[in-house]
């Protein structure tokens, strides 16, 4: 009895001192940091100068990609005013006096993305190859945690739906990009408004912009270090806050998550398998004793 006792007591020992080095290495899972970044990562540029507000990407998005319409109470009109389950791709004006831009919001495809490193199933995930930022089904649990861990509140959820899933912008990766090699907002964009391709190549195209326009430009390109950087890039002659674009650090959220999930199990490891090695050595004498005066 006492030999089954004592591999049970070794047993949970060493399951509870294995425990927190467990978890830490889940914190990193599907970690895909911007020091990882690839130059042949997909990017889009879009420049909101360019951009007349036709939505011709709108409509070329939701035919791709299956997306229903978002009706009026009369159900006539296809005018989504947000991001939704139902749209994934929006352009947006912003007038206030004389200062007007249009703006365009999708999934910014984060090198670094808090969605990826918040979900604990792996459902969503960045393409090492693409570096397009997606969702899997198969192993989504519908925890929502990719919805919170967002900076720029992208993924959507289908609450009207009784299989409902996440939804978001995945650069057309299994629809246009597959078939044609191209995003279909940027294949239809009537301006080059917006326009694809390697975000390094994108993010030096970008730069050339500012510099031979200076006048024309906030002198900034969103996207660039933002949130760890991202993979959709955004030139503009607004203030990129009024455009609805939040203000964010050069450090990643997903970043900064590792860094104090590892500072908390790095300080609480050694002690706790410390208190498990006393823990063992006193009941194993305990016992010792116990045998000796039997």
């Amino acid at each position: 009895m006492g030999k089954k006792v004592d591999k049970s007591r070794r047993k949970f020992l060493i399951s509870a001192a294995a425990a927190p080095i467990a978890t830490l290495g889940i914190t990193g899972t599907g970690r895909a940091s911007s020091s990882y970044a690839s130059s042949n990562w997909y990017g889009m540029l879009y420049d909101a100068t360019k951009c007349i507000g036709c939505k011709s990407c709108m409509v070329a998005c939701k035919k791709a990609n299956h997306l229903p319409p978002e009706l009026d109470r009369d159900g006539l009109h296809d005018a989504p005013i947000d991001l939704s389950a139902k749209t994934v791709n929006i352009i947006k004006l912003y007038e206030h006096g004389k200062e007007r831009s249009f703006i365009k919001r999708q999934c910014m495809h984060c090198l670094d993305p808090a969605c990826v490193t918040a979900c604990p199933m792996k459902a969503m995930r960045k393409d090492p190859k693409t570096g397009i930022v997606y969702w899997n089904g198969e192993s989504c649990i519908g925890c929502r945690y990719c919805m919170m861990a967002c900076p720029f509140d992208i993924p959507k959820f289908e609450w009207d739906s009784p299989f409902p899933k996440i939804v978001k912008c995945m650069m057309c990766k299994d629809t246009n990009l597959k078939e044609k090699g191209i995003p279909a907002c940027c294949e239809v964009c009537p301006t080059g408004a917006v326009i694809f391709g390697k975000r390094e190549e994108l993010l030096e195209k970008a730069k050339k912009r500012v510099a031979q326009n200076p006048g024309k430009y906030v002198h900034e390109i969103y996207g660039e270090y933002e949130a760890g950087g991202t993979g959709v890039l955004i030139l503009a002659g607004v203030d990129f806050l009024k455009l609805g674009l939040p203000s964010l650090p050069k450090k990643s959220p997903a970043a900064f998550a590792r860094e104090i999930h590892h500072g908390i199990y790095k300080t609480a490891v050694p002690p706790f398998l410390s208190f498990g090695i006393v823990y063992f050595i006193l009941s194993r004498r305990n016992r010792q004793d116990k045998d000796k005066k039997e």
